[in-house]
């Protein structure tokens, strides 16, 4: 007899289903008053050298343990469900959990112990295994008309998107129903080190405008992770994990008694990626932990981007201290090289101790200044890492770091800290509280940028099982940093967003998309970033100079300004008139931090490509839109879409720039489209906003298409 149960909001809610000859899956996703029956897979899969697939693939599906699991018990409540399943030896627990503030969106962990008399060894755990596809679909139509979201990162090139069909390449006819098995390859991406995000993004999702339906998922992990997308004779699948054996050398021992849980992951629902993306944007707002500045957002000048390049003095900071309090920074931030003495910092990092060549007068002369001019000082470290030639390096114990063999592990001229071990930790603490009692330091930017790669064999059962516990230990230490110290402010850099993972942005207050120093390729990315991670987060340089046009300034600026606003530059050097742009840039962003705190991105031109001659990002609010436009090469005019606008009339507004040339703008209620007609400069942009009056319907017929008000902005 089939035992079902209901569980989520009416946003999203779940039906699973099992019986005694079968484990617990997922049967229907409902969500916005629609119910999608969906082809059932087993809801919790578990690898094990013992027991591995049927049939023989390196999916994370089709284990045969996953097969065997039988329902023990459930604990259904409003925001919280549990089902645990036992057999062969393994008892698996699966915890759901719906946050409050965001009801379109779960969070999935599962506990695996050994409850029998022999240990087990994992191979992988899935925290997460669903189908999506129709339960009636057929062998040939189940895929058909269902594309995939996916996201792919470099240094210079992150979260580069594409939407791409299902059917097709990757996912042929292929006539398995003939074979009597299904078929042994899937859809992966994977990381496979600390760089969580520097090569595919643990973000993703599926979509079909026919059903109705669209998910988007996140793997909520610092280090090494795999997502995956199958098709079965009979359906389609997706499937979560954190480290697996095949793809990041983890295995697990669980001696008779022990436990295992894997690493989180998130999954919204929507009618389309849209309603998706606001969904997960909701859950990211509601999981963040709590801190003062999720909601003051105070703005960050940092004088590295393009500027001082890790060079600072005191003569070349003063200038820009006093420049940076003129236009309206709150905090200013002394980047790389503030430490040395040689010139030749990359390979002695680890001490964090301050310079006496570049600061005669002391450190503390400079953070005085910065404090006098009315801003928060702040330092760029770099913890985790230690130079091979850095004093450090002699005085901590071998195993305080990454070890393979006995051997610490070298990347680039640097060794890496194993925060499992408390000599590492007991370091790294008295540099964070040692700067911020001796100088006050209120804003830390960390930076990340060597990948040590899968980790370590030191007292660990793998190399993947001793980073996933050195990447859960440097999880801990943050936390434990901003027990110690509430108001300090910290910036997750990572080399450009080479660990832009929701795991470390949960803790953390704001995240540097992109080292990209060319200002005309920053768009595609400065759009995208809120894919991966909340707007508010997103700190996109605004890097303006004083050789550059004021249109390309205001391009620079435009660039960072539905985000974190993000300053460099040689403000010092700008006359008054490019200085007066950044201040207003400036003074614009502090007016829109509550609007972003509540905006849902959306992309009037589409997901950006990085090559597209037009990139839109839009925030939507409950009384219009935000949105960001650049052109980036020289054609007249564009049509953006808000689908969601359509019928009503809309009043298009400049936010900024407000001075210079305006562009004019069409709205076409009938479609929901707004055409934007740019200047006779090759690079420009524009913020504006699209206010709509909800009471005014117009009504169009086809021979009178009708358009809104034809205005101008800037």
């Amino acid at each position: 007899m089939t035992v079902q149960v209901s569980w989520g909001s009416s946003a999203f809610a779940l039906r699973f289903a099992w019986d005694d000859a079968s484990p617990v899956s997922v049967v229907e996703l409902s969500g916005h008053g629609r119910s999608h029956p969906v082809y059932a897979v087993p809801l919790v899969e578990i690898l094990t050298a013992a027991q591995g697939r049927l049939p023989a693939s390196d999916r994370l599906a089709h284990t045969e343990l996953g097969s065997q699991l039988r329902h023990v018990s459930h604990e259904v409540g409003d925001d919280r469900l549990v089902i645990t399943q036992a057999g062969a030896g393994v008892e698996a627990t699966i915890e759901l959990r719906m946050l409050a503030g965001a009801p379109g969106a779960i969070r999935s962990t599962v506990t695996v112990t050994a409850v029998g008399s022999e240990p087990v060894v994992l191979r992988s755990v899935a925290s997460w295994s669903s189908g999506f596809t129709a339960a009636d679909g057929t062998s040939l139509e189940k895929l058909d008309g269902w594309q995939r979201i996916s996201g792919t990162s470099d240094w210079l090139g992150e979260g580069r998107w594409t939407r791409e069909a299902l059917r097709g390449p990757d996912f042929p006819h292929l006539a398995e129903g003939l074979t009597g098995h299904d078929p042994r390859g899937a859809w992966a991406v994977t990381s496979d080190g600390t760089w969580s995000t520097g090569r595919d993004l643990p973000v993703g999702g599926v979509e079909s405008d026919e059903a109705g339906l669209a998910l988007l998922w996140q793997i909520e992990h610092n280090g090494a992770w795999r997502w995956e997308i199958g098709e079965d004779t009979d359906g389609g699948y997706f499937s979560l994990s954190g480290p697996t054996d095949t793809d990041s050398a983890w295995t697990r021992v669980l001696a008779p008694g022990e436990t295992f849980t894997t690493v989180p992951v998130s999954i919204a629902v929507g009618a389309d990626l849209e309603q998706a993306v606001a969904a997960l944007t909701d859950h990211r707002r509601a999981a963040r932990r709590p801190h003062p500045d999720n909601t003051a957002m105070p703005v960050v000048f940092n004088d590295y981007m393009n500027t001082l390049d890790g060079d600072p003095t005191t003569d070349k900071l003063l200038p820009l201290i006093a420049a940076a309090a003129e236009v309206g920074a709150e905090i200013f931030c002394i980047d790389a090289g503030w430490y040395d003495d040689s010139g030749h910092w990359w390979d002695t990092v680890g001490e964090w101790k301050p310079s006496t060549t570049r600061f005669p007068g002391g450190l503390g002369e400079v953070i005085d200044a910065v404090r006098a001019a009315g801003m928060t000082p702040g330092l760029w470290l770099e913890p985790e890492v230690i130079g091979v030639r850095s004093p450090i390096a002699d005085e901590l114990p071998r195993e305080a770091f990454l070890l393979r063999h006995g051997q610490r592990v070298v990347e680039h001229h640097r060794y890496h800290l194993d925060l499992r071990h408390p000599a590492a930790v007991a370091h790294l603490d008295e540099v964070v509280d040692r700067l911020v009692r001796d100088f006050g330091v209120g804003f830390f930017k960390f930076d990340y940028n060597i990948n040590p790669g899968p980790g370590t064999d030191h007292d660990a059962d793998s190399v993947g099982d001793g980073l996933l516990a050195h990447n859960r230990a440097h999880l801990a230490w943050l936390d434990r940093v901003l027990d110690r110290h509430p108001g300090l402010v910290i910036e997750n850099c990572s080399s450009g967003a080479m660990r832009m993972d929701f795991a470390v942005l949960s803790r953390l207050a704001m995240q540097s998309t992109s080292d990209q120093q060319d200002f005309t390729k920053f768009p595609p990315i400065a759009a995208a970033a809120p894919m991966s991670l909340l707007p508010e987060q997103a700190a996109s340089w605004a890097y303006p100079q004083p050789e550059m046009s004021e249109e390309e300034v205001a391009f620079c600026l435009v660039t960072g300004l539905l985000g974190r606003f993000y300053v460099s530059g040689y403000l010092n050097r700008m006359d008054a008139r490019r200085r007066h742009l950044v201040a207003e840039a400036v003074a614009v962003a502090k007016g829109l931090r509550t609007e972003l705190l509540a905006g849902h991105p959306h992309w009037p031109t589409g997901l950006p490509g990085w090559n597209d001659a037009w990139v839109s990002l839009g925030l939507r609010g409950d009384d219009g839109d935000l949105v960001s436009i650049w052109r980036r090469d020289g054609s007249g005019s564009a049509e953006l879409a808000f689908p969601h606008l359509a019928g009503a009339d809309v009043t298009v507004a400049a936010v900024f720039p407000t001075d210079l040339p305006a562009w004019q703008t069409e709205w076409d209620a009938a479609t929901g489209t707004l055409t934007v007609h740019a200047n006779d400069d090759e690079l420009a942009a524009r913020t504006i906003r699209l206010t709509a009056d909800s009471e005014s319907r117009t009504e169009r017929t086809a021979s009178q298409p009708g358009t809104g008000p034809t205005g101008r902005i800037g």
